[in-house]
């Protein structure tokens, strides 16, 4: 297939994935077509592993946000943003992964940028649950910088439910990206395991520098 028709498809595929996910409330229009420029790098240069990770991403991420939307709307005061997601916001979660992608083509025979790829998507996965899935938490948030019980929505804030929800997150793109790694010859068993730890803690741990810059310099979007 040459590089050129595999673009289309990339952008074709990207395009009316983002378009649905603009149709679900996923997106706003500015997040529609920043979500087909990254499909479209992911899906037309990287090719089927890189694009089954990103779409584990997307996906989960997603059905996770509209689902547990009710458990927010006491909270939405306190949330510059809602559940669309602006160019920004996709950007800032996919931006990392697709310059991965780009550095792969500098770098065919090296598995670390499908390494950096999935363990920025792991990291970006794993907010996205700790947020969505820590408002399930009995207990009272605390700020990461003090262990200060804070009030609920409060950026910066974590609880034991939100963290092990990170892990999980984490953990599923970590599962996706060694089933469906893009390097060949395939990965041995020891090695995937190993891969499969790394890109997990790694992406645990991107959420947690994210929670201690939500609590220290930025906002709470």
């Amino acid at each position: 297939m040459s590089a050129i028709l595999q673009l289309l498809i990339g952008f074709s595929c990207a395009l009316i994935i983002a378009v649905a996910a603009k149709r679900a409330g996923s997106l706003n229009r500015s997040g529609l077509w920043a979500a087909a420029a990254l499909g479209t790098v992911v899906m037309g240069l990287g090719g089927f592993g890189w694009a089954v990770v990103l779409m584990g991403f997307f996906i989960s991420s997603s059905l996770l946000s509209r689902i547990f939307r009710g458990q927010k709307s006491a909270l939405e005061e306190d949330y510059h943003k809602g559940g669309e997601r602006d160019a920004g916001q996709v950007f800032a979660n996919g931006g990392a992964a697709a310059f991965f992608v780009l550095l792969h083509l500098l770098l065919p025979e090296s598995p670390l940028p499908s390494l950096g790829f999935s363990a920025a998507l792991a990291a970006a996965n794993a907010d996205t649950w700790a947020t969505e899935l820590g408002v399930l938490s009995p207990a009272m948030p605390r700020r990461i910088t003090n262990m200060e019980i804070v009030a609920r929505g409060t950026s910066g804030a974590v609880t034991f439910t939100g963290t092990l929800a990170a892990l999980c997150g984490s953990a599923f793109i970590a599962m996706l990206a060694v089933l469906f790694w893009p390097g060949e010859p395939a990965l041995t068993l020891s090695t995937a395991l190993r891969w499969l730890a790394l890109i997990a803690f790694a992406g645990l741990f991107g959420s947690l520098i994210d929670s201690l810059l939500g609590a220290s310099l930025q906002a709470i979007y």
